[in-house]
C-alpha cells in the first residue's frame, strides 16, 4: 500500500508541476503580448508627432522590442554582471595607483637618443647570428 501512495503522491506531484509550467509559460507569452502593445501604442503616441515617422502596428512593434532586446540586452540578473564589473574596476584602479611615479619619465627620451639605436642594432645582430646558426644546423 506504501508504494502505492508514493505513486500517487508523485504522480499528483508531477501533473502540478506541469501545471505550474504551463501556466508560467501561459503568463509569458501574456507579458510579451502586453509589452508589444505597450511599445506599439508608445511609438503611435510619440514618435509621428516628434520626428515625423509612420506608425506602425503590432508585429512590427514586436519586431523593434526583439531587435532592440538583441541589440541592447535581455537585462537579467544584474547581479552577475555586477562581480565582474567591480573586479576589473579594482584591476584599472590598482593599475593606476602603480603608475603614479611619473618622475622617471624625464630620463626616457634622453635614454632613447643615446642608447636606443646602439641597443636595437645589437639586438638585430643577436637575431641574425641565431638565425645563421640555426639554418647551418639545419643543413648539415
Amino acid at each position: 500500500m506504501n508504494t502505492r501512495d508514493n505513486f500517487t503522491n508523485s504522480f499528483e506531484n508531477g501533473v502540478r508541476m506541469a501545471f505550474k509550467g504551463i501556466f508560467m509559460i501561459i503568463i509569458m507569452l501574456l507579458f510579451v503580448l502586453l509589452i508589444g502593445f505597450v511599445v506599439m501604442w508608445l511609438w503611435n503616441w510619440l514618435l509621428p508627432d516628434l520626428f515625423g515617422l509612420r506608425t506602425i502596428n503590432y508585429w512590427e512593434a514586436v519586431g523593434i522590442l526583439a531587435l532592440s532586446k538583441i541589440l541592447f540586452g535581455f537585462g537579467g540578473n544584474s547581479s552577475k554582471g555586477g562581480h565582474k564589473k567591480k573586479q576589473r574596476n579594482q584591476k584599472l584602479k590598482d593599475f593606476c595607483n602603480s603608475r603614479k611615479n611619473f618622475s622617471d619619465w624625464k630620463y626616457y627620451d634622453s635614454y632613447w637618443k643615446e642608447e636606443g639605436q646602439q641597443a636595437y642594432e645589437a639586438y638585430v645582430q643577436r637575431q641574425q647570428n641565431n638565425g645563421t646558426e640555426e639554418g647551418e644546423s639545419s643543413s648539415n
